[in-house]
């Protein structure tokens, strides 16, 4: 579970929800059926006409990513990459066989059977450069997707909450009972708002980043991967994954 994601919808949330009763706001004024229905219910059909259904589907999928998945640290796979290295200079290239029950990163398991089949370099490299592209794509529906329905959603706010407002003013010919009216129209735009700012781009920018990581990954991997085909000293090899990572993250010495 990722603690920064989880920690700041419960922190947005709860600063919204205890400031709201502090100054005597109920929140069962807030949760009313219509306007929820017209905000996420607009939001997500606006989003559909954008994209396929399939993609919108996937939405618990991209979810979990973004609240749970956690990329595997860099330094355990230049760790196995080094490994499979060493054993490659001791046994040959047909000694990494063995090695490849340990994986289960499918990405990595087919570079290093690539590299086992003798793949020529140029080819290993275009071939898993392409499997990255598309992996990357796959990414990006799912943050296209939030960053559309966080625009999306103030929008269904605002046609909300002037449905409410043409609503109480064509219904209410009572004064007194117009102010109360007019505050419940505004409901659909809180929703839209915050959704919009505490869910969908929150969780696209999440998306984003654990796709930079694991775009970090699977380079490191092919790095990893085209080195031991070439033959390269393990030290070298080490040396040139440690130069992808950041600098405050390298091992020292």
């Amino acid at each position: 579970m990722d603690l920064a994601t989880i920690g700041g919808l419960i922190l947005g949330l709860s600063a919204i929800v205890i400031s709201y009763t502090i100054e005597g706001g109920r929140l069962a004024a807030v949760f009313q059926f219509a306007p929820i229905m017209i905000v996420l219910g607009g939001t997500i059909g606006a989003s559909m006409v954008t994209t396929s259904f399939k993609t919108v589907m996937a939405i618990p999928a991209y979810l979990r990513v973004a609240l749970f998945h956690r990329p595997e640290d860099p330094h355990a796979i230049i760790d196995r990459l080094i490994k499979m290295a060493e054993r490659a200079r001791r046994e040959g290239i047909l000694g990494l066989e063995n090695e490849l029950t340990e994986s289960e990163e499918p990405f990595f398991r087919k570079a290093m059977q690539l590299v086992i089949d003798g793949t020529e370099i140029t080819v290993l490299r275009s071939i898993l450069e392409t499997d990255i592209a598309f992996v990357e794509e796959r990414h990006k529906r799912g943050i296209d997707l939030f960053r559309k329905m966080g625009g999306f959603a103030p929008t269904m706010g605002i046609i909300g909450t002037v449905l409410g407002l043409i609503h109480t003013l064509a219904n209410t010919s009572d004064p007194s009972k117009m102010a109360a009216s007019i505050a419940s129209a505004f409901i659909a735009t809180l929703w839209g708002v915050a959704t919009a700012n505490l869910i969908y781009l929150p969780i696209s920018d999440k998306l984003k980043m654990r796709n930079d990581d694991e775009m970090a990954n699977l380079e490191l991997m092919m790095e990893g991967a085209t080195a031991i085909q070439a033959g390269d000293n393990p030290r070298m090899i080490r040396t040139r994954l440690t130069s992808f990572l950041k600098p405050v993250v390298r091992p020292q010495g």
